[in-house]
Formats: structure tokens, sequence, C-alpha cells
């Protein structure tokens, strides 16, 4: 696969990525590598990387726990301490080795280590190849808010190696197609269509449409690197889906990224239908097939309450208004639309119905 060109750093795939990694290395004269992994990367995908790596420079390894709930300042705090005890300086360099949770919050300390040295993302889940490690957006979140506390830095490259995915659980696949199926909805009606029968869903094809969801992103980010306008776009199904996502990070329950985005995009399309921006038949076709894929979740009264309040916190809110990204039919968006509480409350009757 052709690597794509993104603002500032290059995206590559598969074998191809290994040999532009060596040739950074090089070319940078990195006086150390750290490498951050949680506890399932370490495990399953660090024996394939770290051979590699083409280097005699000093390679120390980074072990975190794995779960969104350590994406937050403590556990920055931690990993900046041991930069510093392992005499990290501004010629080191961090490689992000893990999903969106490794990349999202090693992104943050490569930028914000002696006022930021660099970085390679090194996605292996799906979640990650297709949406968190794209679009320079790093951060952590505060206490359930997620994202909350961030900066925008590109890494100096993006490997992309499929292979990875061999390692992950089904649920974790079908966390990560959220996001593509997001791609199809906003941008691309035609790619949307590939997932329309889920039952003859080819995976022979599955790392031509990975490259795909990759372009679409990187297509949107191009043009606007520091969201304030079409990059607002990728945030549909998020509004909600991030709220409820937030809602049930410390239950007994928690839900995966994609799969309440998946939740928050049949109710962001519910609220584009009634906003007249998305026909009915449109709506329960995203309905139906984001149906098929994921399990529907039960939310209560109190639930529901809950994650309106969460709402007032989103970081894409302006001037004290919840701002959503909604469907103006599929393949289209509109940004900055405000939604009425009853709305909000009326799309979780009809998930729920």
């Amino acid at each position: 696969m052709q690597s794509i060109e993104a603002n500032g750093y290059s995206i590559y795939f598969n074998e191809k990525g290994y040999d532009e990694i060596n040739q950074i290395i090089i070319q940078n004269n990195y006086s150390s590598i750290f490498i951050l992994v949680d506890e399932h990367t370490n495990e399953h995908c660090l024996s394939k990387f770290l051979p590699s790596l083409a280097t005699e420079i000093s390679i120390e390894i980074i072990e975190i726990e794995a779960g969104e709930e350590i994406k937050n300042i403590k556990t920055c705090v931690e990993i900046w301490s041991i930069l510093s005890e392992l005499r990290a300086d501004r010629k080191s360099v961090i490689i992000n080795l893990g999903g969106g949770v490794i990349t999202d919050i090693g992104g943050f300390i490569a930028s914000t280590f002696k006022r930021g040295i660099d970085f390679i993302n090194v996605p292996t889940t799906l979640l990650g190849m297709v949406d968190a490690s794209l679009g320079g957006k790093n951060g952590v979140d505060l206490g359930n808010l997620k994202n909350q506390i961030g900066v925008i830095n590109v890494p100096q490259m993006l490997l992309i190696d499929t292979d990875f995915l061999e390692t992950l659980s089904q649920r974790e696949m079908r966390s990560g197609l959220a996001e593509m199926l997001k791609h199809g909805l906003i941008y691309d009606k035609k790619y949307w269509k590939e997932f329309q029968d889920i039952s003859k869903f080819d995976f022979a094809d599955f790392d031509t449409l990975i490259y795909r969801s990759i372009q679409i992103k990187n297509e949107i980010v191009k043009q606007d690197p520091t969201e304030n306008g079409i990059r607002k776009a990728l945030n549909f199904g998020h509004t909600l889906g991030h709220a409820i996502e937030s809602h049930f990070l410390e239950s007994e329950t928690p839900l995966l990224h994609g799969e309440a985005i998946a939740i928050g995009m049949i109710l962001e399309s519910y609220i584009s239908k009634e906003k007249g921006l998305l026909s009915n038949e449109e709506f329960h076709q995203i309905k139906y097939t984001i149906s098929t894929i994921y399990e529907l979740h039960n939310f209560s009264d109190e639930d529901i309450i809950s994650i309106q309040n969460l709402l007032i916190h989103d970081k894409k809110n302006e001037y004290g208004k919840v701002q959503f990204a909604l469907i103006n039919g599929i393949g289209k968006i509109i940004i900055n639309q405000s939604v009425e509480n009853e709305l909000i409350i009326n799309s979780f009757k009809d998930y729920k119905s």
C-alpha cells in the first residue's frame, strides 16, 4: 500500500513502515529510545516489533496497565518521572506501541516532557489504526470526562501493521469498526454501503477498507488540523457517545469506546432525522445496520439524566451550548448544531423501542 501524506508526517503500511522507522532513527540521531506499552501489547506485540528495530541505540520499555481508567495525569506523572530517572533528554524518542489509550497518553507525555520530544505511533488495535493515532490529538481524561486535557501535536510518523489485529478479540474489532462506519456516514456513502450486509462481509478486503478509512479521516484533518471547522464532522456520534462512555466507565459493565460511539451514532441519526436532515428510510437503514453489529444497551431514566449532565462538560461546547455534528443525508455532515433536551430524551426513547 502506498504511504499517505498527513499534516507534517507520513503514514506507512506494513513492512515499508519498519524501514521508515529505522530511517527516522538514523536521520534524527536519537540519544535513546523509549517504547511505551501496556500489559497486553507487552505480551502480544512487543516480541514482533522489537526485532524490526535495526539500531544499537539504548532501548527502554515502559509498561503501564491496560484500560481507559489509567489515561490520566497521575499516570503521566509516573511516566515523566521514569523518563527523568532513565535520563531521557530532548534527543530521546518515544514509540507508542498499543491502542488508543497508549497513543493518546504517549503522544501527550512526549509533547510535554522537556517541552516536547519526538514520538512515533504504532497502533495495534483497529480503533487505534483508523482513528485514535491519526490527526495529532493527544491527551488524557479528567476524572470520568473524556480527553479534557491535551494538545494537538503530530508524530514523526505512523506505522500501520495490520498483522497486529490478529491479537484482538472480536469485541475489540467491533469497537474499531464503529469509527469506520462513522467515516462512511459522514463522508463517503459508497464506503458506508460496504458494511450494509455484515453477514456477507469479506474480510479478505479488510486492509483495503482500513486504508480507505484512514484516507477519509486524513482528508478531513488536513483541511482543518485544529478543529475550527470541518474536522468537527469527525465528532458525529461522539457528543452523546463520549457522555455514554464516561457514564459507564466506572460501572460493572463499562463500554468500549466503539460500543458507546455506535449507540451515539444511532441516537444522533435519530436527532438528524427529527431535524429534517435525514430521511426516515436512511435513519432506519443506519439503525438496522448498527444494531446488527452491536448489542443494544439498556438505559434507565437515571442513566439518561446522568448522560445529559455529562454533556455540559463536552469539550466541543461553545458559549455554554452543546454542539452536535449531524448527518445531512448519508455521506454528508452539518456541524455546530444545537439540540434541545427534549429531542435528546426522545432519541433514547426511540433507541429503546
